[in-house]
């Protein structure tokens, strides 16, 4: 698309067409999961192809300068989306129509709220002219849609403000619920427990000391820090788990050396050790402002471990480094009771055939005011003192 005042749409299909500095020119602050080094990891690693994720970006340039984009995949399946939408798959099916291929704006197989039209913030830094060329993008990846023969497109944990401003191109609201932790300026672990209920406050500090009985050696390292060999090992105890229960492993092991190798400072793993061998990890991603925990692996049963390392080793970095807001991952009701509380997460859904946006409309209206009285039920149960 060529406009007057020299705006041009192109689409690309993998990230060895734009330069790294130039992706990541846009986006505000350091949100880890559109930098290049990661969506282009996934590329070029064999995250994505093998499990029906189709790299489509979306690229607005002025004067050849670009200035803003969408990551987009085709979908032949809705696997590591954690935006659930198998109900309307079999609508579609039982209608006699086709569900797929579909759009979807996401970050593959991670459900952290962050942006999805990403900006220039030198080149476009007025809200209203964001608010413009977001509208032409999402116009011309409807018209994609459309041309492509596509049911849908759907923007997955993005930010409420602006899926807010989409209604009038027929996006439809959808919410969730997961489980953050946020820094009430604590200044240090037992500051964070002296928040909690008498019950709950008793209950971490056990499962805490349970852990430090073992004698392990659990440490918070950067990617930089991180060895060759233990990537490997750490990848080898992510695809443990998956093997034991979910099937093959999404990640690779190249993927791993290529986080720690470019996002050094921004992915970090709690690595545990039992006489000097990593026996469990968890891998986790920052910001300049949150926390955002990914990965989990072991090989070896240790009691609480899990929560030490996923929860607890998290929250203890979060006040060490002045962050606000860990996010450790979808899903968990267990977490409630170790500080985190609910929080509502947004998608956007834009169907193109307009008897199914009606029913999938009226659909959501309904579980909005389920997942409104999910929330309320669990903040009623909340492990913080009454005065919290």
């Amino acid at each position: 698309m060529q406009a007057r005042d020299e705006l041009e749409v192109t689409v690309c299909h993998s990230l060895d067409e734009v330069a790294a500095s130039d992706w990541d020119a846009l986006g505000a602050g350091a949100y880890p999961f559109t930098r290049h080094a990661f969506l282009h990891g996934l590329e070029i690693h064999d995250c994505l192809e093998p499990f029906g994720w189709h790299p489509v970006y979306f690229l607005l340039r002025r004067a050849g300068q670009l200035i803003a984009a969408v990551p987009c995949y085709i979908k032949t399946n809705s696997y590591g989306e954690l935006v659930f939408d198998h109900a309307w798959v079999n609508a579609y099916h039982r209608a006699g129509l086709d569900y797929y291929p579909k759009l979807v704006t996401a970050i593959p197989y991670t459900p952290a709220t962050g942006e999805r039209f990403l900006f220039n913030q030198e080149l476009v830094p007025g809200d209203e002219e964001q608010r413009l060329l977001r509208e032409t993008l999402v116009q011309v990846i409807q018209g994609f849609c459309s041309d492509q023969k596509l049911s849908s497109w759907h923007i997955l944990f993005a930010e409420k403000e602006v899926l807010d401003g989409l209604g009038r191109r027929d996006i439809m609201q959808r919410s969730d619920v997961q489980f953050h932790w946020q820094n009430d300026n604590y200044q240090d672990f037992d500051d964070f427990l002296s928040r909690l209920s008498s019950r709950k406050r008793k209950n971490l500090r056990k499962e805490r000391r349970s852990v430090a009985q073992e004698n392990l050696d659990i440490r918070m390292q950067t990617g930089g820090s991180i060895s060759d060999d233990e990537w490997q090992r750490i990848y080898e105890l992510y695809a443990g788990i998956y093997r034991r229960k979910y099937g093959t492993a999404t990640l690779t092991s190249a993927f791993f050396q290529h986080l720690g190798e470019h996002m050094p400072e921004q992915v970090l793993a709690a690595i545990t050790r039992d006489q000097g061998h990593i026996v469990a990890t968890s891998l986790f991603f920052r910001s300049d402002t949150h926390l955002y925990g990914r990965v989990w692996g072991c090989d070896q049963y240790f009691n609480n471990l899990h929560f030490e390392c996923c929860y607890y080793q998290g929250i203890d970095y979060c006040i060490r480094e002045g962050l606000q807001c860990f996010d450790p991952g979808a899903q968990g009701e267990h977490k409630l009771a170790r500080g985190f509380l609910p929080t509502l997460t947004w998608s956007g859904h834009w169907i193109a055939h307009p008897q199914f946006r009606e029913a999938i409309e009226q659909f959501l209206q309904q579980e909005l005011r389920y997942i409104d009285s999910y929330q309320s039920d669990l903040l009623d149960h909340s492990p913080y003192k009454s005065t919290e």
